[in-house]
């Protein structure tokens, strides 16, 4: 027997069914239509021009002050040596000393061949002496007293020289004992004991170089060179080269020389095949640190008074390019493309191109912007950043 169900129950039995379903389900509320983006506020320069300095750097090759072949002047086997390599010297200190007995030999005819000639001369003076009296009594005609006297002048310019060859070889025996021409320190020695030198002799026996002061030559190229002249006071080069800042030298290792040096010369002429003109730089070198043949890289610094400074942390980078966000009069940032070249601190950089005296860019934070986003700027001011960063 079927039973029927009434509509009022019916009714309610669906709204249960309808309940159930929807009970465990949580819907979020729609954002409003219009909703703003929060705006976070970003500290914000204004870029003003300022003076700073910077430098440009010039590989260099050094040389001492006087770098000298030590040659030997007479033929022989060397005998002794009496330094070693890399040896600090002083002048007229041996160095080396040739066997060469000919030149012993050379001293002792020498000196032999002068007492012969005094001997001559004083026969040739009791000869003038014997005949003078002769001659004054008529015994004998004057032709007699003038031959005697020429004999006795000939007699005297034989003994002078032999005097001269005695020098001369005494000379070529100082010659056996090779000293130091000036103060420095010892190169290579190629030579040992016993080896045969001559003055013929390819390779010096060593090189001497006085490093006391050291050069440090560098090449500019014909571009720099017009704007130096151009830039610079002076009528002739060398009075515009005494008006640069001292420079500074870095060495192999990155370290820089505890001394500064002085641009003192630059050369005539500009060479044809590489466009460059070459320079040299005097440094002082206490201790003798820097040798002879090293090389290393002269940092010239110059001034510019009204650069555009940007420090590097309000900048970033997209394929190569360097970019800031400046902040327009909407309060919305866009980025800007800028030319720069790093400070000596590489803390900031110095802009070419790409932004104006007055711009205002955003100081950090510049990760979390994209073109058009609006920001609340804070105002930082300009020269406390510089000052930190070491810049005037």
């Amino acid at each position: 027997m079927s039973q029927r169900i009434p509509n009022g129950s019916l009714a309610a039995i669906l709204l249960l069914f309808f309940l159930a379903s929807c009970g465990g389900k949580s819907e979020k509320p729609t954002p409003a239509a219009g909703a703003q983006e929060v705006v976070k506020d970003y500290p914000v320069i204004t870029i003003t021009p300022r003076t700073t300095t910077l430098h440009t750097d010039f590989p260099s090759t050094i040389e001492g002050q006087q770098n000298i072949e030590i040659r030997p002047k007479v033929d022989g086997y060397i005998e002794s040596i009496h330094v070693d390599e890399g040896a600090t010297v002083r002048k007229g200190q041996l160095l080396f000393r040739i066997s060469a007995p000919q030149y012993e030999q050379e001293v002792r005819t020498a000196q032999a061949n002068i007492k012969i000639a005094q001997a001559d001369v004083n026969a040739a003076r009791m000869q003038v002496s014997k005949v003078r009296p002769l001659v004054e009594k008529d015994i004998i005609s004057q032709y007699e007293l003038e031959a005697a006297e020429y004999n006795m002048q000939a007699k005297l310019a034989a003994l002078a020289q032999a005097q001269a060859r005695l020098a001369n070889a005494r000379t070529n025996l100082g010659y056996t004992a090779v000293t130091s021409p000036v103060n420095g320190v010892v190169g290579t020695i190629p030579y040992k004991i016993g080896s045969l030198v001559s003055s013929n002799t390819a390779q010096p026996l060593t090189t001497v170089s006085n490093i006391g002061n050291i050069y440090a030559y560098f090449s500019v190229n014909e571009k720099e060179i017009l704007e130096f002249s151009t830039t610079t006071r002076g009528a002739t080069m060398q009075a515009r080269l005494a008006t640069l800042p001292p420079v500074t030298l870095i060495l192999s290792n990155g370290e820089e020389f505890p001394q500064q040096g002085r641009i003192e010369t630059a050369s005539g002429l500009i060479n044809t095949e590489t466009g460059s003109m070459r320079m040299r730089a005097t440094f002082p070198n206490p201790g003798n640190i820097i040798r002879s043949g090293s090389s290393a890289i002269v940092r010239v610094p110059y001034t510019v008074d009204s650069a555009l400074l940007v420090p590097q942390k309000a900048t970033y980078e997209v394929q190569g390019k360097r970019f800031v966000y400046v902040l327009e009069s909407t309060g919305t940032v866009r980025s800007a493309n800028i030319e720069a070249t790093g400070s000596p601190n590489g803390q900031f950089f110095v802009v070419h191109k790409g932004l104006n005296p007055g711009d205002r860019i955003v100081l950090e934070g510049v990760a979390g912007l994209h073109e058009g986003s609006t920001i609340k700027p804070r105002e930082i001011n300009t020269d406390s950043v510089f000052q930190r960063g070491g810049h005037s």
